[in-house]
């Protein structure tokens, strides 16, 4: 691994050092937050200074704290999203993949209803039926998300189930499981690391949008897109506060992108 990053160009290096920065932030928020992410410390719309790194919000809360406890919140849900979205979408894949049949029709023709609606909009339809906690918009985002894990890995495993490999192993006998965690998994591991970092720049970029408008993550707890719908009156007056939000999502954002960028470099096997 050393010897890779050794090698590893400037761009992956910004990534690594900018997501190791947001991983310090998650673990150390109460640490490194002044003040509580829901406390009102001071008068609203207060200007940056000694007190007030940053400024307060519109309720009079820390803005720099917010943004601490924002990372917390918003990417450690983006992230547990992410993940559930894979263990379907490549379960689901991998097993239609490997049976075919009618199970294989099946399960493409329900994955080409979704992604047939445009996600945000059915994703914003489906919370205001179940409401807007966490476990709906974590459930929601993941199910319609899968759809797209699920193509990505139905095509890759497709191309392994007619090596001659795979084939020796079913004529061997060896189980279903068997099948996919020894002959599959292993053969299709890079591209769908790559769509990992992918989905979940994705995840990362719905939640930031439907707490915006709303139905994303619910106050008081501290979300970056719900910060910049609050504090969106502030840039009719010139103040960058409502931007720090949209900032650390766009930042790490590129970030996760430019470590993918690589990671796809390496798995091609291109040499410059």
């Amino acid at each position: 691994m050393w010897n890779d990053l050794k090698k590893a160009p400037l761009t992956a290096w910004f990534g690594i050092v900018t997501i190791a920065f947001y991983i310090v932030l998650i673990i150390f928020a109460d640490v490194l937050a002044p003040f509580d992410e829901t406390s009102i410390v001071g008068r609203k719309f207060e200007p940056w200074g000694a007190e007030f790194l940053l400024g307060t919000d519109n309720l009079g809360r820390d803005m720099l704290s917010r943004l601490i406890y924002g990372a917390r919140n918003t990417v450690s849900i983006a992230l547990v999203t992410t993940m559930i979205t894979f263990a379907l979408g490549v379960f689901m894949g991998l097993m239609a993949a490997t049976l075919g049949g009618w199970l294989d029709q099946l399960i493409s023709r329900l994955v080409d209803v979704l992604m047939s609606i445009p996600m945000l909009i059915f994703a914003l339809l489906l919370l205001t039926i179940f409401g807007t906690n966490v476990v709906s918009l974590v459930l929601v985002i993941a199910i319609l998300d899968s759809t797209r894990v699920f193509r990505l890995a139905r095509a890759v495993a497709m191309d392994v189930i007619v090596m001659d490999f795979f084939e020796a192993a079913q004529l061997r006998g060896e189980g279903l499981l068997w099948q996919i965690r020894r002959e599959i998994l292993p053969n299709v591991m890079p591209p769908l690391i790559a769509e990992f970092g992918l989905r979940f720049c994705f995840v990362f970029l719905v939640i930031s949008a439907l707490s915006f408008l709303g139905l994303g993550i619910q106050p008081p707890t501290a979300d970056w897109g719900s910060m910049v719908r609050d504090n969106a009156t502030l840039i009719t007056f010139g103040e960058v506060t409502p931007l720090l939000p949209a900032a650390a999502i766009a930042w790490l954002t590129i970030a996760v992108n430019f470590v993918v960028d690589w990671k796809l470099h390496q798995a091609s096997g291109l040499k410059s």
